[in-house]
């Protein structure tokens, strides 16, 4: 057995987004499942560890991917890039999606009950629940970690938070993390992996590419903080 599948899938996926795609190409959860080691999920899903590590070399030997290595930036820049980019995707989409959802449901759950039983009130709670899990990260978590790096990189005794340790917060995002989770599961469920029937118009058609985008950029949102910033913000205030 190599050393890879012996590695569990967060820590492959903090050192690499090109690993990223191969779990995604996979159907791998590497975000809130990411603490199973490579060779267990392969055993589980009845995948070949070989071939997916075949995979994983030659997602590493490509150029295009993307460069920068969060896994040795500065926090401040790492979270600052998850508000720039999850978090102003999330703000973007939630709405149109919302609406797409709620146009298709009313005008094809009559017709076709089994297709989207339960889909608008699984999709309203987790969109009520980022938006709220957006304003603790931004509000309270995410500055309260560029403070405590900043502090630590000039020299100052870091300010204790009034929360009292990073790890507190951390581990409710991380609760909140696995709700979500459930949510993309539950609508991968009732969408039958986003299938498109044959009577989709295109709006269903744009709500099912919607959910599907949805889900993707929220596995890599959730990686990017549970397995890269999170960790990292936890042993740099054990040592600060």
């Amino acid at each position: 057995m190599t050393t890879t599948q012996n590695l569990t899938i967060a820590e492959i996926a903090a050192g690499s987004l090109a690993a990223v795609r191969v779990f995604e190409h996979f159907g791998i959860d590497y975000c809130c499942g990411g603490k199973r080691t490579l060779d267990e999920v392969c055993r589980e899903k009845g995948l070949r560890a070989e071939a997916v590590e075949a995979e994983l070399a030659a997602a590493g030997r490509s150029r295009d991917v993307e460069t920068r290595e969060w896994s040795t930036a500065p926090l401040g820049e790492l979270a600052a890039h998850i508000v720039n980019t999850h978090h102003e995707y999330l703000r973007r989409e939630l709405p149109a999606l919302s609406a797409r959802v709620a146009k298709v449901h009313s005008v094809h759950s009559a017709a076709h009950p089994e297709r989207l039983a339960g889909l608008p009130g699984v999709f309203e709670e987790l969109h009520a629940e980022l938006e709220m899990h957006m304003r603790k990260e931004e509000m309270i978590l995410f500055p309260a970690i560029t403070a405590f790096e900043a502090a630590v990189a000039s020299g100052r005794r870091p300010a204790p938070p009034p929360f009292g340790t990073i790890a507190n917060p951390i581990r409710m995002m991380e609760m909140e993390h696995e709700s979500a989770g459930s949510a993309l599961t539950e609508m991968r469920r009732i969408t039958n992996g986003y299938e498109i029937p044959e009577y989709a118009c295109a709006t269903y058609r744009a709500m099912l590419g919607g959910l599907a985008a949805l889900e993707q950029d929220l596995h890599l949102h959730i990686h990017l903080e549970n397995n890269i910033l999170f960790p990292r913000a936890i042993e740099l205030e054990s040592r600060g």
